[in-house]
């Protein structure tokens, strides 16, 4: 392993190897968020289990820790008129605190991003000197014996969301489930839940803002709640005002969507024209 050096950034979770109709492509929440936070000026860390399959090259500039592995987590999304049909074919190496390097476990923002039920729940009361942020989807999925995907509770979820400081998914993880948001929301210190173009809505002591995304034309929005959850985590240490940031999280998100796969990742130009939108 090469010398490594500390990370504002840190995440947690596989990167994944999905396969689509153009052949393979580097998917999972670590592989959109980690750019994203790159391409907001921050030093990033991954700790992942991806095999020789997996095109790692495409994170170059951002620290990886690979835990060996036969194969990557793999998956294939098939589009039906009864909605997405995902099927996992194969599920690397599950994650453990123990496998997070000691220069890496002070680090301002620790994002858990779960996708096929891989990061141990544990972790989230494992970082006391950082700021704990989670996208729980990969805890609220399971799979049958032929790998197709099915949605599941997350059990014992209340362990997590009272630890971390912020929690972000989308509304198909609930299946526009409103009552478990309310309890999501209740039970967490900052709840944020994403809507495609309809923006998002955060939850924050009691009261719940909806924030509108750019009205745009949507090529791809593979990886937009990734991008979404790092904006978010980011600019709301940077600016200590979770309305801010989620704003800016909800604009970011959506000029991510006119691009396809990791091409969507914030330019330079994205990032302070954002900005100077929520400010103005």
């Amino acid at each position: 392993m090469p010398d490594l050096y500390p990370v504002d950034y840190l995440l947690l979770g596989h990167v994944a190897v999905d396969l689509t109709p153009t052949g393979k492509q580097l998917g999972g929440t670590v592989s959109y968020a980690a750019l994203t936070a790159k391409a907001m000026g921050l030093r990033v860390g991954i700790v992942t289990s991806a095999g020789v399959d997996a095109p790692l090259h495409l994170l170059d500039g951002i620290q990886i820790v690979n835990i060996p592995t036969e194969t990557s987590t793999v998956f294939e999304n098939a589009y039906t008129e009864h909605g997405r049909k995902q099927t996992l074919h194969h599920r690397a190496t599950p994650i453990e605190f123990e496998h997070v390097p000691q220069i890496w476990r002070d680090a301002p923002i620790v994002h858990l991003a779960p996708i096929a039920q891989e990061v141990d729940m544990t972790m989230a009361g494992q970082f006391p000197s950082s700021w704990v942020g989670v996208t729980p989807q990969g805890w609220m999925r399971a799979w049958d014996e032929n790998g197709s995907v099915f949605a599941k509770a997350w059990e014992n979820s209340e362990q997590v969301l009272g630890q971390v400081g912020g929690v972000v998914m989308s509304l198909e993880d609930v299946n526009r489930d409103l009552e478990l948001i309310l309890w999501m929301a209740h039970h967490t210190r900052l709840f944020c839940l994403t809507e495609g173009e309809d923006g998002a809505v955060l939850h924050w002591h009691g009261d719940g803002r909806r924030f509108r995304a750019f009205k745009v034309k949507e090529v791809d929005a593979t990886g937009a709640g990734d991008i979404f959850a790092a904006g978010f985590f980011i600019r709301l240490r940077q600016t200590n005002d979770p309305w801010e940031a989620a704003r800016y999280a909800t604009l970011l998100a959506s000029c991510s969507v006119t691009r396809v796969g990791l091409q969507g990742i914030p330019t330079q130009r994205e990032i302070e024209n954002c900005k100077m939108e929520v400010l103005s």
